[in-house]
């Protein structure tokens, strides 16, 4: 029987390390990667101050091209909306090397929902 995309998610949380809010905040302040895995809309409605985007369909692309991926000693924190897509970054993270890697529970709706601060771009004024 094939999988759901929901059976992919769980079998990857049951494979890495899933940290709260709380957790994800201090490990930030303490110089962790903040990698944003969500579409780049999404990231432009508001995201964790200092996170790198790199929607999850383009990850496995990416990762040789950003720098901060690749730095074996920091760890980092990923997250997406809820944490579905981010654990599912974090499990392909992992196979693919980058080991250091934390995926933050309840994703950004449970940062936001803690009051924790967030970015948003400024709107572009073309006048």
């Amino acid at each position: 029987m094939a999988k759901t995309s929901h059976d992919l998610v769980v079998e990857a949380k049951s494979k890495i390390k899933e940290v709260s809010v709380v957790d994800a905040r201090e490990m930030i302040q303490s110089g962790a990667v903040v990698l944003d895995v969500r579409e780049p809309g999404e990231f432009e409605n508001g995201h964790v101050p200092g996170a790198i985007n790199v929607p999850r369909g383009l990850l496995e692309f990416k990762l040789a091209a950003t720098p901060e991926l690749n730095q074996p000693d920091t760890p980092i924190v990923v997250y997406c909306k809820t944490s579905g897509r981010s654990a599912l970054a974090v499990a392909t993270l992992a196979d693919m090397g980058v080991t250091n890697t934390v995926n933050m529970g309840g994703g950004y709706d449970a940062w936001a929902e803690a009051g924790y601060p967030t970015d948003k771009p400024p709107a572009i004024d073309y006048n």
